[in-house]
């Protein structure tokens, strides 16, 4: 392999090297694969998917011989395109790996800890915890998606439980590229696996160590230490977090994919028994009120805060119900073997012209089933404007409903509920089948939507107001708009379906410069992708976890040239 590999000569080596049916090129098998799931899609040479630790090396050193573009790719749940391609002006062969294949989670030191392998996914960790009684970084939002544990690593994702912030770490073991092309796997996991690229993944494939070969490294973290201080300083004119935030960029954490990740080691966290709390108000002074006390005076952090706009309310009861409905049903597990069925049958549709038919058959069967969701939210949604969902731990609970009592005693444009098990349940499942659910009324009403643009935004912690008012020029052009989002952090996602014959990109850069002017940052969790312009601090680190551009080039609008050209 010291001579480059041609392209003939490669696809013969990948195929004998993991086999033949884990080699797509054909447009049809690579669809799922090289189209984001709400943004974003080009061409590929291959989609390959390794099936244990050291295929993975091999395939990888096989596409750096032939000189290729490699795109790291687990669950490709994300909305902003950063593990696809995009476009066709790339200067190499474009080849995408999935991990798919390499799912495998490592319970280490007695379940206070995590190793995940490429594939494990959120939902396949928090069940693997239960045993311990504790649970991973994340258990809603994602974990309702089939995102994976090392997706939400490498893009900064998470944030929705108050007292873990963003998915972080800095014990991994990861493969580089560098500055000479030399392709090096660096163990930075703190465990002691060998010596070679070999025995080190064979060794941590086969958990072929022993606790004694696990060191706690004080200099390194395997989470965010210091989020939930952060997050407490509501009179700070910068935002709680942020995708380009230099402190929080480190090897793996936040990559997107400008290395090959094999592993990373995390930490868990003991279950707490909890409550909800559903508020439902029509001025934004109320949530404003609520959320500073509850970051301020109250002796432990609520557990998680989800807003809700009506119209996001109304969009995601609707269009987002299917989801809903299916994660009832069946579980969050089964949730990408369906997104997986459903891309088949549109791409085998399309073929012949018609396009979006499985929306519109899901939306008229889920038209005549009975309403699912509560009837005590229902009402306050007819009553309320802006709603508020609260997790409080238990011993905390009594001093929130006297505060919420006594606040809401003097303002009665809103009001509370504590929910029961099923309507706590229910109210944050529906909060994140919202995400979605913009996507779903895009694809049936074409004709009358050009697109959706979709941000996800990190206001200032002491902006108290953080419900924009959009120019009416602007404002005219867009059908719905969705606030939501993660609210005791200000992390907020908004998505604008825009009118047919609107230029959504033209909007989105209008979308950033006012952004821009209220001092916000963006993106807040998601992967710049191929979406939104990285900026400098975080370009830096790309290039210097990738100094020639051989892994995910392009992403945050930078350069798809080799050596970044």
């Amino acid at each position: 392999m010291q001579q480059k590999l041609s392209t003939s000569e490669l696809l013969h080596q990948l195929k004998n090297t993991i086999g033949e049916a884990h080699v797509l090129t054909d447009d049809v098998d690579t669809r799922l694969y090289r189209q984001g799931r709400r943004f974003g899609e080009g061409k590929v040479f291959a989609v390959v998917a390794p099936g244990n630790l050291l295929e993975q090396w091999q395939v990888l050193q096989l596409a750096v011989c032939a000189d290729c573009i490699v795109i790291m790719q687990a669950a490709n749940t994300g909305l902003t395109g950063g593990s696809t391609p995009y476009g066709e002006d790339y200067d190499r062969p474009v080849i995408i790996i999935s991990t798919r294949r390499l799912a495998g989670v490592q319970v280490i030191n007695d379940g206070k800890q995590v190793i995940c392998l490429p594939g494990a996914t959120l939902d396949t960790l928090e069940r693997e915890l239960l045993q311990y009684d504790r649970e991973p970084h994340s258990v809603i939002g994602s974990s309702c998606i089939g995102a994976s544990v090392l997706g939400g690593v490498c893009n900064n994702s998470g944030g929705a439980l108050v007292r873990r912030g963003p998915a972080y770490t800095e014990l991994a073991l990861y493969a580089q590229v560098n500055a000479q092309g030399e392709l090096k796997l660096i163990n930075h996991l703190g465990v002691d696996l060998g010596s070679t690229p070999e025995e080190i993944l064979k060794n941590l494939q086969q958990q072929n160590y022993q606790s004694q070969d696990i060191h706690d490294d004080q200099t390194r973290h395997a989470s965010d230490h210091r989020y939930a201080h952060d997050v407490c300083q509501v009179d700070e004119a910068t935002p709680a977090r942020f995708n380009a935030d230099p402190s929080r960029l480190f090897e793996a954490s936040g990559s997107a994919g400008k290395v090959c990740v094999f592993a990373v080691r995390l930490d868990t966290f003991e279950k707490i028994k909890s409550q909800v709390f559903y508020i439902g108000s029509n001025s934004i002074d109320d949530l404003t009120e609520i959320r500073r006390y509850l970051l301020t005076d109250l002796a432990r952090l609520p557990i998680a805060g989800e807003y809700i706009h009506r119209v996001a309310y109304d969009i995601g009861a609707k269009y987002g119900k299917d989801t809903f409905l299916f994660i009832e049903k069946f579980g969050t597990a089964r949730v990408p073997k369906a997104f997986a069925l459903k891309d088949k049958v549109d791409g085998y549709l399309e073929r012949f012209g018609i396009r979006h038919l499985s929306d519109k058959v899901l939306q008229m069967v889920t038209a005549v089933l009975p309403n699912h969701l509560p009837e005590r939210m229902n009402q306050f949604r007819d009553l309320y404007e802006h709603h508020l969902i609260l997790r409080i731990e238990d011993q905390d609970v009594a001093q929130v409903k006297d505060f919420l009592s006594e606040y809401f005693a003097q303002h009665p444009q809103g009001s509370f509920f504590l929910c029961n098990a099923d309507e706590g349940r229910k109210a944050f499942l529906h909060r994140f089948a919202v995400a979605g659910a913009a996507i779903r009324y895009r694809d049936t009403h074409r004709d009358e939507v050009e697109d959706i643009v979709a941000l996800d935004i990190a206001l200032r912690r002491n902006d108290r107001e953080w419900l924009e008012t959009l120019p009416q020029e602007m404002d005219q052009q867009i059908l719905h708009k969705l606030y939501y989002g993660h609210f005791l952090c200000h992390v907020f996602h908004q998505d604008y379906i825009v009118k047919k014959g609107v230029d959504p990109l033209k909007m989105e850069h209008q979308m950033w410069a006012l952004l821009d002017q209220r001092g916000a940052e963006y993106p807040a969790e998601h992967n710049v992708g191929h979406l939104y312009v990285a900026k400098p601090a975080l370009k830096q680190h790309y290039q210097y976890l990738d100094p020639t551009n051989r892994f995910n080039v392009g992403i945050g609008h930078t350069s798809k040239l080799k050596y970044w050209k």
